[in-house]
Formats: C-alpha cells, sequence, structure tokens
C-alpha cells in the first residue's frame, strides 16, 4: 500500500506536457459526474484546447441535485435547471460552445456502478460512447478511480466502459482525490501521466468555477446542511497545473 501523501508528492512531480500530447490532439470527451467536476478537474485544459480550437466536449453524468436535498426554495427539478444553467455559463467562460455540452440527467447521488446495477451501467456507457463517436474523441477524461465519491468512482468507470468500446485512450483527472487524508492508504499501482500548465487559463478556469454559484457561495440559503465548496477546497483548483493520469 502507499500512503496518499506519497501519491500526491507524485502527482506534482509529473512531468509537463503539452496539451497535444497528452490528449492525442484529436477530439477530447470531459466526462464529469456532476456539474462543476468539468472547471475544477479540467477547465484549464478545456480552456487551452478551445484556444488552440481543438474539438472538445463535456457530458454531465449526473443532475447535480444532490447538493441541497433539503430546499424548499430549489426543489429537484428547479435545482436541476439552477445547474444545468451554471454548467452552460462555466463552459461558456472556458470558451467551449454551447452544443458541445451534453446531460445524461442521471439523478445525482445514484450514478451506476456495473456490479450493482449491469443494465444501467451498460446503458449509461452507451450513451457516454455515443457522444465519444458523435465526436469522433480519441481521448475520454473522466475522474481518478480513486475519488472518495461514488459518483466519481461510476464516472471513472463509465469512462473506461466507453473508451474500451471506442478505441479511445482514457485519461484521469484527480478532483476530490486530492483531499485524501495524507496517511490514507491506496493500492500500489504503476503511477504515470502529465502536468498541463494552465497558468495562461487560471482567469478563465476562475470564472468558470465562479459561474457555479449554487456551489461556490450561499445563493441556496435554507438548507442548513447544503454543500458549499470550502474555500480550502476550492484552492486546490487554484494551481498552476492540472493532473492527468493514464487510467
Amino acid at each position: 500500500m502507499t500512503r496518499a501523501a506519497d501519491i500526491h508528492a507524485r502527482m506534482r512531480a509529473l512531468p509537463v506536457a503539452s496539451y497535444d500530447t497528452i490528449t492525442g490532439g484529436g477530439p477530447v470527451l470531459v466526462v464529469a459526474p456532476h456539474p462543476d467536476d468539468e472547471s475544477l478537474g479540467c477547465g484549464g485544459l478545456i480552456a487551452r484546447g478551445c484556444c488552440l480550437g481543438r474539438d472538445l466536449a463535456v457530458a454531465v453524468v449526473t443532475d447535480g441535485t444532490g447538493s441541497h436535498p433539503r430546499s424548499r426554495a430549489y426543489p429537484a427539478p428547479r435545482l436541476r435547471a439552477l445547474r444545468e444553467n451554471e454548467a452552460r455559463a462555466a463552459v461558456a467562460a472556458l470558451g467551449l460552445r454551447a452544443d458541445r455540452l451534453q446531460f445524461l440527467g442521471i439523478r445525482d447521488t445514484v450514478s451506476p456502478h456495473p456490479d450493482a446495477e449491469p443494465d444501467r451501467f451498460a446503458s449509461a456507457a452507451e450513451r457516454i460512447a455515443a457522444l465519444a463517436r458523435a465526436i469522433g474523441a480519441g481521448a475520454i477524461l473522466a475522474p481518478w478511480q480513486h475519488d472518495p465519491h461514488g459518483d466519481h468512482v461510476s464516472a471513472h468507470l463509465l469512462a473506461a466502459a466507453a473508451a474500451k468500446q471506442t478505441g479511445a485512450r482514457h485519461l484521469s483527472y484527480p478532483v476530490w482525490g486530492w483531499t485524501l487524508p495524507p496517511g490514507h492508504e491506496l493500492p500500489d499501482a504503476p503511477l504515470a501521466g502529465y502536468r498541463l500548465d494552465i497558468r495562461a487559463e487560471l482567469p478563465r478556469k476562475r470564472a468558470a468555477i465562479a459561474a457555479h454559484a449554487s456551489q461556490t457561495t450561499r445563493l441556496i440559503a435554507d438548507d442548513p446542511e447544503g454543500f458549499v465548496m470550502p474555500p480550502a477546497f476550492r484552492a486546490l483548483f487554484d494551481a498552476a497545473h492540472e493532473v492527468f493520469l493514464h487510467a
């Protein structure tokens, strides 16, 4: 087993590479488990790709309604619409066209896993594979397999299945994985990948994250247990580099 602190250090020491080296230079499909993960984990890469004129698309797996489940002002249908609109504003801030953003609409917190719900999982994986085929994706990006959130693990596995179906390369980006306690132990495994220098893209990435106001502010004030992104967590994604791992 390997301590999370050591894994984090190895991630931060990965070689810096160009956008095309990381992605292969072809079209890219970013799979986000919730609206905002695309901005947190891949905002810099999306902005760089748009600036370079590369073809990208974003698929958001769940509807994001698990963030404020007790809000009366924002019941699930209204919260879903809000979070979709925030995602549209976020990708626009990154330079991505509105027609390159797709929502699978799976209910937040119940994104399928292959062992528990093989039929739902296969259906969702095929939808992602279809989106990848539609743009000719050479790479599919999704969260790291060790992100400590069930929907993130599901998105990782869905992307792996879609990549297998389409022949695309599968890359992982950590989100909640950065929050693993230093002493948390992970299975020993090779760790390879790259970092992308996103200093030039940070203003657009910050704007994209801020567009998710339901997650970064007290916009929804009537659910005391509702999620608000802690400043320390948000700061993790204000770094000079994003990490992309060979999955």
